[in-house]
């Protein structure tokens, strides 16, 4: 898959869709909850935006569709591992065909933080069936790059003790669950959702980025790779950047 084109569908195209027509650039911002992804978006936009660039910026469960229904359930803790699964791709799948392709087609650029792999790391997570996830996944555009802010579970327990301190139902796996408390199961949680990315790395091509480096560091990083992006058609490959 790795050698696909940007613009291109994984797998089934969705109708009526004419990739030839899709102008702009998509960007994906992809790693494990609290590693610090959407302050990256949030300084890329800003940035973008300042060089001249159309800019839109989206992300998991903010589809019009399905965003009320997901929090509604979240809150009430009542999405099962498959419902969750099917909620959260219904969010993407709406938000690709109603947002990210006309951005395209109007050649904006498209950042997105996290896309359908993890939606995928989340299933593989709650030991969903991979090949039917993945021929899900078949339903998303290549993007021109995707960077993989990439942490080890202990900086990730630092980030969300110092950030909020404490450890959400949702983001410690309480629904499956796996450990005594969510201390321990946020730990296995995440290590799972770590080990599926790690293991799709090479397969969709990601860029890894250390995401223990400081903010401003990756930053500059994702700086200098988007300029080249923005200067030509092709995908940059992994291994034009020894970031980790």
């Amino acid at each position: 898959m790795a050698s696909r084109a940007p613009l291109q569908f994984y797998d089934e195209p969705l109708p009526g869709i004419d990739c030839s027509e899709l102008r702009g650039k998509l960007i994906v911002i992809e790693g494990p909850d609290s590693v610090g992804r959407s302050t990256q978006i949030a300084q890329l936009r800003f940035w973008l935006e300042q060089q001249g660039h159309a800019v839109i910026d989206t992300g998991m469960a903010r589809s019009a569709l399905t965003q009320r229904g997901i929090q509604q359930a979240k809150q009430g803790h009542t999405l099962g591992p498959t419902t969750m699964t099917l909620f959260y791709t219904t969010d993407f799948a709406d938000r690709l065909e109603n947002e990210i392709i006309p951005a395209l087609r109007a050649g904006f650029v498209v950042l997105t933080d996290r896309y359908i792999f993890s939606i995928m790391a989340r299933a593989i997570a709650r030991r969903q069936d991979r090949k039917w996830i993945e021929q899900v996944a078949g339903i998303a555009l290549v993007p021109h790059a995707i960077y993989y802010l990439r942490a080890e579970i202990d900086d990730l327990v630092a980030r969300v003790v110092v950030g909020r301190g404490s450890f959400e139902y949702w983001e410690s796996g309480m629904d499956i669950p796996i450990g005594r408390d969510r201390y321990e199961s946020f730990i296995k949680y995440q290590q799972r959702v770590i080990k599926a990315l790690d293991e799709m790395a090479e397969r969709y091509d990601f860029t890894r980025i250390d995401a223990t480096k400081r903010p401003d560091q990756i930053f500059r990083l994702l700086q200098r790779s988007i300029k080249r992006i923005i200067g030509h058609e092709g995908r940059v490959d992994g291994a034009d950047l020894a970031i980790v």
